[in-house]
């Protein structure tokens, strides 16, 4: 068998996007009043800092879509001043117990004895010792015990939102312990402009109705989960709902859960909608509808594959209907959601499915066929990262090699085709620690392909502007196993119709190794990508012109861009512009949508961070996982067509977030330069004679024909051996459906 046919592949697909489109559809917003949804500060910023801070306010404000709403959850003191706080008690976040501990007591709240330290407790004045915390401890402990309680009439007066909404959690408990939250709304109201009320207590709603003024704000009535108990009428919000011409008799919108809208199966999908939706029948009975729940960093539907902006979409602007606002933790993410480079993913669709497979690339190819996309090849390091090989007999065939892993593994090398093209594939889960899995109901999807099968596939395809082959090891697969990838890789291209100029596909070739690049480009006109696979904070200008001997482009990491100190970026690097200036494009990787992937900087966003790469760093491509999130940032209409940037979409400034805390960082040893040294390398040594050896699977070897005894099986060797280098280094794109 030729070895064009046998060589096994793992694809990085590149999408180069001509267009500057708009994130959303050109059709009008299908809002109640046809205007664009709302976006809704819940206590601000609350996402990173602690909800209802000054700083989670301020950050709201500056980094919002304008017109955006700061919310609050009203809660009333002993003496009856109105606080801004997330919850009736205040143990939940700050930091009152520690300067309170023995003021804890115990009321029924809805029918339910509750312990704890409960605003009504607490004078204004007692509240001034005690400042906030962050109410979700996975969330950075950095700006705990920074911020005081704020007053009702400090966030309007100091903060100046251009829309203020109240919620009012619990107004029946305060009328139980004679505190009245319609007076005190009542009296605010004649101070500070409150533009939305809502709360999840109907008899509320009856006691305000006209005592704010013709004028006055927008009630909204707030359902809690559908099998829980309202408290004033003694139904579920589930049965409440079955009447909204009810709620129309006193609020003019709803705020529901987005499970009401969207809701999930017990794997974490999106369940199949109804032919109409709650959205539809809302509006026709004139009730505006806003969502809550949203979150950057949180589990969201696999069918988002962790992407938040797809998620904001798919309630405004799916084409069936647009909800009126959302109410989320992350404001930022929600308004570069609503506002009317090169990409480059690895081993196909492999963010939702298992890399390296048919059904990845094929996914990936998919995504949008109407923009020119690049394929770019790798092959992987170890056959058991990506399949499931424990339980079965090649598991006795793990092998150490040093110069490849420090761990054992079962590489290709030791398998034939035969029994690696029936292998069961495994999904990526680079964040299992974190119990964040991929995409499981694909787990176990696709097929290995060939390298042969790929490059035909690309070649075939009408969208695709090229492959990228990524190769490494080379020397010990010469020295120790015989094998010759250069000529494995150049061959396979040739007889697939590469190197004959009948295609223009574009091919680049990747590689850690300077001698690797040296050998194609002797034997071939392929563009060649060095790759910098340590973080490096410099690099020398010798180091930049032995580079530029070998390669056209450069691959570096994220931390080689923006340097990090426990989860904080410190500084940016000086490397991206001296590479750029010796005419060497620079390629980053790996971005990944996992929020634990990313700064804090970033705000547990994936388009904030390609968005600080591209436009702060200048970057000239992305490595990425999941290449529709970039590949829709490509197309955001604020790129390149306005003057002045809205403020979502401004590069983060590297180290204002350790700043905004007052962080010095610690004195910390910087990432090595890159020098010559670190890229010159001597030639490849010659391929080393290899006996032919008898392994299980042979049968499918020697029945190949006219090799002489032992070629093919060399080939074959070669082809796993290739692929088994990388695999575990690159996983990649969007969710496969």
């Amino acid at each position: 068998m030729p070895t064009s046919t046998v060589l096994l592949c793992c694809v990085v697909l590149i999408q180069l996007f001509a267009g500057q489109t708009d994130a959303r559809s050109s059709s009008p917003w299908q809002t109640l009043s046809g205007g664009a949804p709302l976006v809704i500060a819940r206590g601000g910023f609350s996402g990173l800092f602690p909800d209802s801070s000054s700083a989670a306010y301020g950050f709201a404000v500056q980094t919002s879509v304008p017109g955006a709403v700061l919310w609050c959850d009203v809660q009333l003191t002993k003496d009856g001043a109105g606080i801004c706080f997330p919850d009736l008690k205040l143990n939940n976040a700050s930091t009152v117990e520690y300067f309170y501990p023995n003021r804890q007591k115990s009321y029924p709240v809805n029918g339910v004895s509750t312990q704890g330290w409960f605003t009504i407790d607490f004078s204004l004045s007692d509240l001034s010792n005690v400042y906030l915390l962050r109410g979700i401890l996975s969330r950075t402990e950095k700006f705990d015990g920074r911020y005081p309680i704020l007053t009702v009439e400090y966030v309007t007066t100091q903060i100046k939102p251009e829309s203020f909404w109240l919620n009012v959690q619990h107004d029946a408990f305060y009328e139980q312990q004679n505190l009245s939250m319609s007076n005190f709304l009542i009296s605010a109201s004649r101070i500070v402009s409150i533009n939305y009320i809502s709360s999840p207590e109907v008899n509320f709603f009856t006691k305000i109705a006209g005592r704010l003024g013709r004028n006055g704000p927008i009630f909204v009535f707030q359902f809690l989960r559908k099998e829980d108990i309202e408290p004033t009428t003694d139904r579920t919000y589930g049965s409440i709902l079955s009447n909204l011409t009810f709620v129309k008799t006193f609020a003019s919108g709803i705020l529901v859960p987005k499970s009401y809208i969207l809701p999930l199966d017990d794997k974490q999908y999106l369940v199949p909608p109804p032919p109409k939706s709650l959205v539809q029948d809302a509006h026709e009975a004139g009730l505006q509808v806003y969502v809550s729940g949203f979150a950057n960093d949180i589990d969201i539907a696999h069918d988002y594959s962790s992407d938040p902006v797809s998620e904001y979409l798919s309630f405004v602007d799916n084409g069936n209907f647009s909800v009126d606002g959302v109410l989320s933790d992350f404001p930022l993410t929600a308004s570069s959601s609503i506002v009317d480079f090169l990409v480059i993913s690895k081993n196909g669709a492999s963010g939702g499915c298992p890399g390296c497979t048919d059904l990845a690339y094929d996914k990936a190819i998919k995504d949008d066929v109407q923009r020119r996309r690049t394929f770019l090849l790798t092959f992987n390091r170890s056959l058991e990262q990506h399949n499931d090989l424990s339980q079965t007999p090649f598991a006795q065939r793990s092998t150490l090699v040093p110069e490849i892993s420090s761990n054992g593994g079962i590489y290709t090398f030791s398998l034939t085709w035969a029994e690696i093209r029936n292998l069961t594939t495994a999904i990526g889960n680079p964040y299992r620690s974190y119990a964040m899995f991929r995409n499981p109901n694909k787990k176990n999807s696709g097929k290995l392909i060939l390298l042969s099968e790929f490059l035909n596939l690309a070649r075939n395809s009408t969208s695709l502007s090229g492959v990228l082959i990524s190769v490494e090891n080379a020397v010990n697969l010469r020295e120790k196993q015989g094998l010759d990838v250069v000529k494995a890789v150049l061959d396979t291209l040739t007889e697939t119709g590469y190197s004959n100029g009948t295609t223009k596909t574009k091919v680049m070739i990747q590689s850690t190794n300077s001698s690797v690049l040296v050998e194609f480009k002797k034997q071939s006109k392929y563009e060649a990508v060095y790759k910098v696979d340590e973080k490096i904070s410099d690099s020398s200008d010798s180091a930049i012109e032995d580079i530029k001997k070998c390669a056209n482009a450069v691959v570096i990491g994220k931390e080689s861009v923006f340097s990090l100190l426990d989860s904080f970026i410190t500084r940016q690097t000086n490397v991206v512009e001296k590479l750029q200036k010796s005419k060497l494009p620079v390629y980053v990787e790996l971005f990944q949508n996992e929020f634990v992937s990313q700064p804090y900087d970033f705000f547990s966003d994936p388009t904030v961070e390609i968005n600080s790469y591209i436009l702060g760093a200048g970057i000239n491509g992305t490595i990425t996982e999941f290449p529709f999130t970039a590949a829709r940032y490509r197309r955001n209409r604020c790129l390149g067509t306005q003057e002045t940037l809205p403020p979502y979409m401004a590069p983060v400034e590297p180290g204002s977030l350790l700043q905004a805390v007052n962080a010095i960082p610690p004195a910390q040893a910087p990432n090595p330069v890159f020098t010559d040294d670190d890229v010159t390398e001597p030639p490849l040594p010659p391929v080393a004679a290899k006996s032919p050896t008898s392994t299980p699977g042979d049968s499918f070897t020697n029945a190949q024909a006219p090799r002489p005894s032992g070629q093919t099986r060399l080939t074959l060797s070669l082809r796993f051996s290739v692929f088994a280098s990388l695999l575990l280094l690159w996983i990649s794109s969007p969710l496969c459906s």
